[in-house]
């Protein structure tokens, strides 16, 4: 298709140079496509309705957090062929990030590392943004997370800030407690901590799915800790995981960018998360549906992840490296398999 063999590689020659510039631009041009995707919708379109969370999706392939953060290309992501698109993370507060540059891609290894910190408009934006524009014609989920200008010991506000706010457009939330970007935000996983933001958020989701977002690098105590908080605390569901601080399955040629800062995304999570999907699954006897994300690069990735025990998956630098052919490929690929 046109955009797998003439825009995306064209965008990711300057990769070398930026590739937040590239990120940028694909969001931008995805954003004022338009009505301009719909001849191409059903090439990438794949029909695999489920049910999970009390919610229908199309299929079972969703664009995760962090490429689209501020809801500007909503209308793009289900021509691409995503079954469900999740927004953010988003803040309290507007917010630049972490200083520039702060995104690396390393293509011989099939990764990313970002340090982005949480670069937003602010939750009142998104809320704005959908208020004039309207959801996509698929799931809407929204990720949010810590200001850091908040104290940790105030974080509990921030998210019911933005979770009081968005709470009218949102399909289900993701309460992102472990970005390794933000100092301090890995520590709200702590069981304590969890316990009473997840306390103080379910008073105001009501119907509305509460997911919380794991790291792949807490220890298997640790993960078992913050299940039960889960599992007290009637959240509805995992995704796991995010970035990784590891540095192990990085190309010798890319040894150097592996000193970089930043979590780590792409083919070296694939084997980790879908250890932590299968680690959730066991420790929940399967009370907890999970949405399983991390080094998914092909359908044999995302097969592997439902067989661990996700009912559904997300990309993100499979689709940044690869372009939205991947979501067709995969999407197709797992056609058909029981929920």
């Amino acid at each position: 298709m046109l955009f797998d063999r003439i825009v995306r590689p064209s965008l990711y020659r300057l990769a070398f140079h930026d590739p937040e510039v590239v990120h940028e631009r694909t969001v931008s041009l995805l954003s004022r496509a338009g009505g301009a995707l719909r001849p191409v919708s059903r090439w990438y379109r794949t029909d695999d309705p489920v049910s999970v969370l009390g919610l229908r999706f199309p299929n079972r392939v969703g664009l995760a957090a962090g490429m689209d953060k501020d809801g500007r290309a909503l209308g793009a992501w289900p021509a691409l062929g995503f079954g469900f698109v999740e927004v953010g993370t988003v803040t309290r507060h507007a917010q630049p990030g972490n200083p520039k540059p702060r995104l690396y891609s390393l293509p011989a290894s099939d990764a990313v590392i970002n340090r982005m910190g949480f670069n937003n408009d602010g939750a009142q934006a998104l809320a704005d943004r959908l208020a004039r524009g309207g959801k996509p014609r698929v799931p809407l989920g929204v990720s949010i997370g810590k200001s850091k200008v908040t104290p940790l010991e105030e974080a509990v506000e921030d998210y019911r800030y933005s979770l009081r706010v968005l709470h009218p457009y949102a399909d289900y939330f993701a309460i992102n407690v472990s970005s390794p970007n933000t100092p301090g935000l890995r520590a709200l996983q702590d069981k304590a901590a969890l316990a009473g933001l997840l306390a103080e958020l379910k008073t105001i989701s009501g119907s509305t799915p509460l997911l919380v977002k794991v790291a792949p690098d807490l220890t298997d105590d640790a993960l078992t800790e913050l299940l039960d908080v889960c599992l007290e605390h009637g959240v509805s569901g995992i995704i796991a995981t995010n970035t990784t601080l590891a540095r192990t399955g990085i190309a010798p040629a890319e040894a150097t960018l592996a000193a970089e800062t930043g979590g780590l995304s792409g083919r070296p999570l694939t084997e980790r998360s879908a250890e932590v999907v299968r680690f959730v699954c066991k420790e929940t006897g399967g009370k907890l549906p999970i949405i399983g994300v991390g080094g998914i690069l092909g359908a044999d990735d995302a097969l592997r992840m439902l067989d661990a025990g996700a009912s559904l998956v997300q990309l993100y630098t499979g689709f940044a490296l690869h372009g939205p052919g991947l979501v067709r490929r995969v999407s197709r690929g797992i056609a058909g398999r029981p929920c």
